[in-house]
């Protein structure tokens, strides 16, 4: 046992390896870190290499470090099946096919034997392949790990014909104490690294993994983003104590503050307070998206301070935070006068006709007609929801309507959302309120695109729900009127979010949102098109917005309910339903019953003088006083229903549905026929998979 310690203790080596790069951009390299280790471990697992190791980087390199890896790939045994012996073999002596297969396998044909697959006798031939040393392997493997990483846009350099992200500088392969052979874009392993630039531009020798990992410490370099994000966390703390300040932490910013530092520092700068003026969001924009700063907030408002992440070795910030205010400066600046150029301009929506929104759909003013063409057929389908909801007669509602899509892409023509295009629709709504309009225009100009992701709010107004409802639609419509229809994880217009989007708002607002007759109004808006594939596509995102049982959803979906309300409504009794302990047998029991009157002839009379078991009276009546009362919910119609399935049992422990009389069969088929159509007014039970 010791001896065996001993040998398997010698098979492992530690392992490191790093990458170094010019600076990597942060944001497709983000994209691309959640698959990086899983990249490399399909690597390790081709290359029978497998083991623990852990992934590092910043934006000079990337690092591959085991603590033990195995210094040769463990012995394999390689089978080749060949034809069946009725085959390989003729009148006792081996046929060409036989002598193929051990050429094939390189032996003589002495040396293969049978075995038995899928039930029949075949040649067979195994041999034990002995493992390569991993040095031997290492070249081969770090070449197929660069070439499987995928940021997007790639680049070349000097006289390479292949690509990456980022030019190649420096490569460390080191296993053990020793330097692996390995070349990528020309450049050939060595054991040396580099520091912070601002602390040495020389390489830095190391010898081994421990020396490497102190050689970057005392350069200055981070080389855990963990570590580094913590220290920035940290230095926020710190400034937020001695200002007296609130820090907005933006998780993605601060995932690229990460990514693009290595030696992390927070440090606080301020902008002249007058730019305050400026709507938050502006500010906010200038700083985070173009700067990489955190805004700074004060009892709840946005103060003319800003953070940021400097990657400088220094004692003295007071340069690097000055230089910085200096470009947020020239921004705010920019913006202010975008600002009050379009103030004095107001909202415009003249020259809507001359941008093109998308082939086959014309222009954005032509867009703009059909969202209010949808919007005043949902005011005119569900007139008395939207009159009683925003307490306003419906003629007040079609001239907000009427007013809201006059002006809702207007600033898309304006000079700050041509410098920021992510504030279309919050511009548009200061724009609004300093020109006046009415509150709820104004609210729904800025929540038009809401919800616009995951974790995004809904509007906030029973209007903006309307109008956001609205332009969803159009553009779910619109883009399937001509093809563009998502395939797979194809979705380059995000569709399915705006088919999300839809589905939340109506069922947030509980607007009775009737698909069937949206999709009605199609054809009169878009021109005749198939809207069938673009039906399955809205209730197909149903899947994705309930934590059920998926077969409950397509049990609703098949009663060919299309309010959207009522199909949430539907969702909720069934679920519960479905959550009681005694619906297994129930489900059996409703199989049969559907099974009966999927054969039976439609829309059978029920003749109660042709019953000849008292059960059969019993359970009619027991239905017939179901279905003339009322209930309050869907939920309390589906329990009453349920109550049949003693009632059932015992029906069919004592009647034969099938009697040889035609008007006895007639009558039974109709009972059960019409039990079974008033559950699947509500769901079709027997698509419920348990």
């Amino acid at each position: 046992m010791a001896q065996f310690f001993i040998e398997v203790m010698s098979m492992l080596q530690s392992l490191l390896v790093e990458i170094g790069v010019e600076e990597l951009p942060a944001i497709p390299f983000l994209k691309e870190l959640p698959n990086i280790e899983a990249k490399w471990l399909k690597i390790l697992e081709e290359a029978r290499l497998q083991g623990d190791f852990e992934f590092y980087y910043t934006p000079r390199r990337l690092v591959l470090w085991h603590r033990e890896f195995l210094t040769q790939q463990p012995d394999a045994t390689e089978e080749f099946f060949g034809a069946p012996l009725s085959v390989a073999y003729k009148d006792g002596e081996p046929t060409q096919a036989a002598l193929g297969f051990a050429k094939k396998c390189g032996v003589d044909i002495s040396h293969v034997s049978s075995t038995t697959k899928e039930g029949k006798e075949v040649l067979y031939f195994s041999k034990t392949v002995a493992g390569r040393p991993s040095k031997e392997l290492l070249a081969s493997m770090l070449k197929a790990f660069i070439e499987s990483l995928n940021f997007g846009k790639s680049m070349r350099w000097a006289s390479n014909s292949e690509q990456f992200i980022r030019p190649i500088r420096w490569l460390s392969v080191i296993l053990g104490h020793e330097v692996v052979p390995c070349e990528l874009f020309g450049v050939t392993s060595q054991a040396f690294t580099y520091a912070h630039r601002q602390h040495s531009f020389e390489p830095l020798s190391f010898n081994g993994p421990k020396a490497y990992f102190e050689v970057l410490e005392g350069g200055k370099v981070s080389l855990f983003s963990q570590q580094r994000r913590e220290k920035i966390l940290q230095d926020f703390a710190q400034l937020e104590k001695m200002h007296g300040v609130k820090i907005e932490i933006d998780k993605g910013l601060l995932d690229e503050v990460v990514a693009i530092t290595e030696h992390p520092t927070a440090v606080m700068g301020s902008f002249d307070a007058t730019f305050l003026t400026l709507p938050s969001e502006v500010i906010v924009t200038s700083m985070r998206e173009h700067q990489r700063y955190f805004p700074v907030y004060a009892n709840g408002a946005l103060t003319h301070h800003f953070v940021v992440v400097s990657n400088a070795l220094a004692t003295d910030f007071g340069q690097i935070v000055a230089g910085n205010e200096r470009v947020l400066r020239a921004r705010l600046s920019d913006a202010l006068f975008f600002y009050q150029n379009d103030l004095s301009r107001g909202l415009q929506s003249k020259g809507l006709d001359r941008v093109v929104y998308m082939n086959g759909l014309g222009s954005l003013a032509d867009k703009v007609e059909r969202e209010k063409a949808i919007a005043t057929l949902l005011l005119e389908y569900h007139a008395t929801f939207f009159t009683q909801g925003l307490a306003l007669t419906h003629a007040q509602i079609l001239a907000l309507v009427e007013r809201f899509f006059t002006i809702n892409k207007a600033d898309l023509l304006t000079e700050m959302v041509y410098e920021f295009t992510e504030l279309q629709g919050i511009m548009g709504s200061y724009y609004a309120k300093a020109q006046g309009e009415h509150p709820l225009i104004v609210t729904a100009m800025n929540e038009q695109y809401l919800p616009n992701g995951e974790a995004s709010a809904l509007p906030s107004t029973l209007f903006g729900a309307l109008v956001a409802m609205s332009v969803k639609t159009e553009s779910i419509m619109g883009l399937f009127s001509i093809e563009q229809i998502p395939t797979g994880s194809r979705d380059p217009f995000a569709l399915r979010r705006a088919a999300n989007g839809l589905l939340q708002i109506a069922l947030t607002f509980k607007i009775p949102l009737s698909i069937d007759t949206l999709l009605g109004s199609a054809d009169a808006i878009f021109g005749n098109f198939d809207t069938k594939a673009l039906r399955l596509f809205i209730f197909d995102r149903l899947y994705s917005l309930y934590a059920v049982n998926p077969s409950i959803i397509k049990a609703v979906l098949a009663s060919g309910e299309s309010d959207i309300v009522v199909i949430d409504q539907k969702i909720s009794a069934l679920n519960t339903l479905v959550a009681t302990e005694d619906f297994r047998e129930f489900v059996s029991l409703f199989k049969r019953v559907a099974n009966i009157s999927e054969d039976a002839p439609r829309n059978l009379t029920i003749d109660t003088n042709a019953f000849i078991e008292p059960i059969e009276h019993e359970l009619y009546k027991a239905f017939a006083q179901i279905e003339t009362q009322s209930y309050a919910t869907i939920s309390d119609k589906l329990d009453a229903l349920y109550g049949l399935r003693s009632l059932l049992g015992r029906y069919f422990e004592n009647v034969m549905v099938n009697a040889q009389d035609e008007t006895l069969r007639n009558a039974r088929k109709g009972l059960i026929g019409a039990i079974y159509g008033a559950f699947r007014d509500i769901a079709d039970i027997k698509e419920i998979a348990l």
